[in-house]
């Protein structure tokens, strides 16, 4: 038997290599979309996947605003926050969010999907999200 069989690979920062990948996300589920979106954040979706190494490639999101959520939640799901103030209990349903912020929908779904940890900043920082077909990144995906 090889010796190599029983080592431990580890992914150093240097052997690592970022892809740029383009998700249109017209008509597709938001929740099915997160999960797609978050494996491919972390690096999930290749071989040398370590779970305390950044080994994920980029990800744009184009149409974000055309998104699709399943059964009553367009009014039934509540978004909520608070200020800090008295009093500054926020809420909005999922309709009003996307009306108001279109990108904002995709980047909670996929951020809540992450680890809770200091490596998912680093992770989500990676996500870019566009309401529109039209993005700035079109030289970094073109390589």
């Amino acid at each position: 038997m090889p010796e190599s069989m029983n080592k431990t690979f580890f992914l150093k920062k240097e052997d690592r290599k970022p892809e740029w990948i383009v998700i249109d996300a017209k008509g597709q589920v938001l929740g099915r979309l997160a999960t797609k979106i978050a494996d491919i954040l972390r690096g999930k979706n290749k071989a040398a996947y370590t779970p305390h190494a950044d080994a994920g490639s980029y990800v744009v999101v184009i149409n974000a605003k055309d998104i699709v959520l399943t059964g009553d939640k367009w009014t039934g799901k509540i978004y909520d926050w608070y200020t800090g103030w008295k009093g500054g209990y926020k809420t909005l349903t999922a309709e009003n969010m996307i009306k108001r912020h279109p990108t904002r929908l995709v980047e909670l779904a996929v951020k809540r999907m992450l680890p809770k940890s200091t490596l998912s900043n680093s992770v989500f920082r990676k996500l870019k999200v566009y309401e529109g077909e039209n993005h700035p990144h079109i030289a970094q995906v073109n390589q």
